[in-house]
């Protein structure tokens, strides 16, 4: 308790550097704990599943044209054949998220549906509310619906045992009300229906790569024993015709490695986390760094203090458990007002990294891992200073003969250097990762995203294609409509064993395949270069027809691709046009070979429409919504802007630059709050020196420069440091984008000046606030 007494008197007296104290610390502990949330939310994905341990997701190798790459679907045959053959493996689900019709009565709602096998309830953890989870999915024609889905279809009524039309077709009986899913699993769905109603669509060779399958391994299995039981069981169901190897990983860590090197998943999200997870240990390391300075600065203030306790026998233990005392009940004051600030931010703090994060006051892990949290902090600020004001000798002391060592590299010096190294560092990562998120929004997508919307074709706009296209034109809601495999955004399908005029029988390399209609590179805008588009009016065989993308002509090594045969897929198309690559994937990746195959040769699922830009969105988009109630009365009107979703492809790297540069920030304001109050400190110890240095003749520009120096030397000395191995980091972060921009020498000369300029902006206020004050007030005293 004295310890304690102590500790609140000394804070009254200097209330001034406490506030800089508590202040700084609990900006850096609420920013380290806004960022441990969100770490722990993304590690925590899957990880709350009872048999966590036992589930694992098949993946497969593969290797097309280059480096074995790993692939986290799988051919629809792999599940059952698993649970069959092999003991190790206890239950097998495939899981296929589609959209469906689900109609009630009146109400007709599009819902995320997945068809699962009925291990899947066992499985995972997601525990039904009603139903039993032994045999809720055995029928054909049953269907399991979350919460939240039930009701939205019946409302307050009971739906156990109720009808609902899948499809508008397919009666399915309510069998199961599932507890919502959190949102840290990968898994996504409104509803659940067996696999055995879908199993007929999905394509069943064995190469076909489609479907995601997820294994529960027998309690003493091991995952090593069974990778190398199952890594060629499609080689050996193909006759060696595929080389595909299968193996199993922990699916608690399929969010967190989604990149794979040579065959093995070794990056993703977790180099992300890992990387923030350091910025919140060096935010806080800084927050603490302030309390280490003000400390130790005014050591000198309590030297007298410390000699006399140490004559009277105080011993030094006793010393060090004061001071650490001290940096901890400042830590835990700060802990309080951080997780205050944390609450009173988090939803705003949710919306920019995308998720749902809260803190759970009511877990007592939680409040014991924030004591944890606290104490460490505490301890960490305290440390140096306790050690280092304790060792003071009491004769030096009481002899008036004491001054701490006035040296170049000295503690307080290198501290400073450590807060504006880190600082520098982040404000040049911030400007690096924006810049990289421009370089791809400004890449030429090859085609034009303004006024384009598509509508997957549901219910009956497949048979009413040419009456909805009719309708859409003469209305004038639209100037080009056509039918396409997948939206102009994304990449559903590609082929390997492709095989052309001159090409090498061993050749595997993956291209690209996409399917469209008749008025495709209109209606899209994507550029012929040569030959012309597919036009099934003039040209009926176009149907089996094809366009290449650059990259694909390259790739065959066509001089004059058209009227060129290619086949994929066991069929064959002719080429009669080449168009400008264009982007399908990552805007950050090279562009992939393409074949734009016609509609006779693949499946159309979307419809692409060039709204009229001389009406308003608003009315054309009423006008279709018309056309298509007309046409397909039973399905919502559920359209997408095309330029909405390519802009989402961007939507991880500016989470990452909002981050950083928030943090940047942050960094900035703490560094500076101790500099502010160093530089207070140093003009307080200082004032009688200054005040004679004004009498003989000093200005105040002297005097500024006399205050200021030693500060922004550091600081420069930081930049020197940070610039460095920024360009080293950074660049070795770009290195993960084939398109990527580059790191040009202004960059730290717009770093290093900002940097220098906040600094002499913080230290300038008190510098010349000692400067212009009275001398005669100064000394009179003495």
């Amino acid at each position: 308790m004295n310890h304690l007494k102590f500790a609140f008197r000394g804070f009254r007296r200097n209330s001034f550097y406490t506030v800089i104290n508590v202040v700084g610390l609990s900006i850096g502990m609420a920013a380290a704990i806004l960022l441990l949330v969100w770490i722990y939310h993304e590690w925590s994905y899957d990880r709350f599943h009872t048999k966590e341990k036992q589930l694992y997701q098949v993946w497969n190798r593969v290797q097309y044209d280059g480096p074995v790459e790993c692939v986290g679907a799988t051919s629809v045959l792999i599940g059952p054949a698993l649970k069959a053959d092999y003991p190790d493996i206890a239950e097998v689900t495939r899981v296929y998220v589609s959209d469906f019709l689900c109609a009630s009565g009146d109400n007709h709602l599009m819902l995320q549906v997945a068809t699962v096998d009925p291990g899947f309830l066992t499985m995972f953890s997601f525990p039904l509310l009603y139903g039993n989870t032994g045999s809720a999915l055995n029928d054909t024609y049953s269907v399991i619906l979350t919460e939240k889905t039930a009701k939205r279809l019946f409302g307050g009524e009971d739906p156990m045992g109720k009808t609902i039309l899948l499809s508008n077709k397919q009666p399915m009986t309510v069998t199961g009300i599932m507890k919502d899913i959190p949102n840290n699993t990968t898994f996504d769905f409104e509803a659940l229906i067996p696999f055995a109603y879908a199993e007929n669509w999905h394509n069943r060779a064995w190469g076909n790569h489609t479907i995601p399958t997820y294994v529960e391994l027998q309690p003493q299995a091991q995952a090593d024993r069974v990778n190398q039981s199952i890594s060629s069981i499609i080689k050996e169901r193909t006759e060696n015709k595929d080389h595909s190897e299968v193996f199993i990983f922990p699916l608690s860590k399929s969010h967190l490695y989604t990149k794979s090197e040579n065959g093995v998943l070794t990056g993703g999200l977790i180099d992300t986390l890992r990387l923030f997870g350091l910025v919140a240990l060096l935010i806080l390391l800084i927050a603490c760094i302030n309390f280490m300075n003000l400390s130790t600065a005014r050591g000198e203030k309590r030297a007298k203090e410390i000699g006399v306790r140490k004559v009277m026998g105080g011993k030094r233990i006793s010393l060090v458990r004061q001071f650490l005392s001290e940096s901890t009940l400042l830590a835990f004051i700060a802990g309080v007002i951080a997780i205050v600030i944390v609450e009173l931010t988090l939803p705003t703090y949710s919306k920019l990294v995308g998720k749902t994060l809260t803190l759970d006051l009511a877990n007592g892990w939680f409040w014991l891992t924030s004591l944890g949290f606290v104490l460490f902090t505490g301890l960490l600020a305290g440390s140096y200073p306790a050690f280092h004001l304790s060792s003071f000798l009491p004769i030096k002391v009481l002899k008036g003969t004491f001054s701490e060592e006035k040296k170049w590299v000295a503690p307080r010096k290198v501290l400073v250097i450590i807060q504006f190294t880190v600082a520098v560092f982040l404000i040049t990562a911030t400007l690096v990762i924006h810049r990289q998120v421009l370089y791809a929004q400004d890449r030429d997508s090859g085609y034009n995203k303004d006024h384009l919307v598509y509508h997957d074709i549901t219910g009956d706009i497949g048979k009413n294609y040419e009456l909805i296209k009719y309708d859409l034109l003469s209305s004038g809601a639209a100037t080009s409509v056509t039918r396409t495999f997948a939206p102009m955004t994304q990449q559903w399908a590609d082929a390997s064993g492709v095989s052309w005029r001159g090409s090498d029988p061993d050749d595997k390399t993956s291209i690209d395949i996409f399917f469209a209609d008749a008025d495709w590179t209109r209606t899209v805008g994507t550029t012929i270069v040569e030959g012309r588009d597919m036009d099934l009016v003039n040209w009926p065989t176009d149907s089996t027809a094809a366009l290449l993308n650059e990259a694909a002509v390259k790739k065959m090594g066509f001089d004059n691709p058209i009227g060129e045969s290619v086949e994929f897929w066991g069929g064959q198309v002719h080429v009669v046009g080449v168009i400008k690559d264009f982007i399908l994937h990552s805007p950050y990746e090279a562009t992939k070979p393409m074949i734009i195959a016609g509609p006779g040769t693949g499946f159309l699922s979307t419809v692409h429409i060039r709204l009229n830009g001389a009406n308003s969105t608003s009315e054309n988009l009423a006008k279709a919504e018309a056309i298509f109630k007309t046409y397909n009365p039973a399905y919502p009107f559920e359209y997408q802007f095309i330029d909405e979703e390519y802009a989402r492809k961007f939507q991880e790297e500016k989470t990452m630059g909002s981050l950083a540069t928030w943090f940047a920030v942050l960094t900035i304001f703490i560094s500076c709050m101790g500099l502010f109050a160093l530089v207070a400190y140093m003009a307080e110890t200082r004032k009688r020196e200054i005040g004679i240095r004004k009498i003989l003749g000093a200005s105040i520009k002297d005097v500024t420069s006399l205050l200021t120096k030693e500060f922004l030397i550091l600081v420069l000395i930081s930049i020197a440091i940070a610039s460095p191995v920024a360009w080293w980091a950074m660049n070795k972060w770009l290195g993960n984008y084939a398109y990527h921009t580059n790191i040009p020498w202004w960059v730290f000369a717009v770093v290093g000046c900002a940097s220098l300029l906040i600094a002499l902006l913080t230290v300038s206020f008190q510098a010349i606030k000692a400067a212009t004050a009275n001398p005669v007030d100064s000394i009179k005293s003495e």
